[in-house]
């Protein structure tokens, strides 16, 4: 699992506003050795997941364009909740996330990050279940039982008790939220996402604690009004 995050890490790195990269800077700014960098690239380009330019630099290989393609032709509520995530993250101001659950894993699936967010785009694609409300909205609504917990803050849930009381409270309430419990200085806002009576994705935005401690409420409630007004139209 450590080599996949790491390799998805890589490729989360690629984006519009970055489509390139060159080996030190790569590393840089995943603060990982060159070696280490270098040795991912190289074995992502060969798998056909990236391609080298003249120049020397890496982007991302049209390969991945045609299996997403193949992954949300396969998934008939995917172009819906994409837009749905591009209007969360444009409402809030925030970045804006859909989780999936792979397994036992959480993946965010999805981000999209506003211009004006007060925090960047997060690289980790498998997320911890109990530190994040979209872990804690799909184990809830699917009945799971995490195997372990990962105390990834000082605010990180690390008991089964501490866990059946949360997941109690997202059922009642219909919503999760993560207080500096995956990443210090950050705040999640989760809901789940419905299609055909079932919970297939979670959906949320993410912003600095700061923000979510002074605006909870109103943006609580505007992310409710969003995505009731989605389910309605849908």
């Amino acid at each position: 699992m450590l080599s996949l995050q790491k390799a998805a890490n890589i490729l989360g790195a690629f984006s519009a506003e970055q489509p390139e990269w060159g080996v030190r800077a790569l590393a840089a700014h995943l603060q990982v050795p060159r070696a280490t960098a270098h040795a991912y690239l190289a074995g992502l380009t060969e798998a056909g997941f990236l391609r080298r330019t003249p120049a020397g630099k890496y982007r991302l290989s049209w390969h991945l364009a045609e299996m997403g393609a193949q992954l949300t032709a396969a998934l008939p509520w995917f172009p819906e909740a994409r837009a749905l995530i591009t209007r969360l993250a444009l409402e809030v101001q925030s970045v804006a996330f859909l989780c999936v659950l792979e397994g036992e894993n959480i993946v965010a699936a999805i981000r999209e990050r506003h211009p004006d967010a007060d925090i960047d785009m997060p690289l980790d694609i498998y997320l911890p279940a109990t530190a994040t409300s979209s872990g804690k909205i799909l184990y809830a609504h699917l009945d799971l039982q995490p195997r372990s917990f990962v105390a990834c803050t000082q605010s990180s849930i690390t008991t089964m008790d501490e866990w059946r009381t949360e997941v109690a409270r997202v059922k009642r309430l219909g919503y999760a939220y993560s207080i500096e419990e995956w990443i210090p200085g950050q705040c999640t806002l989760g809901v789940p996402y419905y299609h055909a009576d079932g919970v297939v994705a979670a959906i949320g935005v993410q912003m600095s604690a700061q923000r979510y401690l002074r605006e909870e409420a109103s943006i609580r409630q505007r992310v409710l009004d969003i995505v009731q007004e989605a389910e309605l139209m849908g």
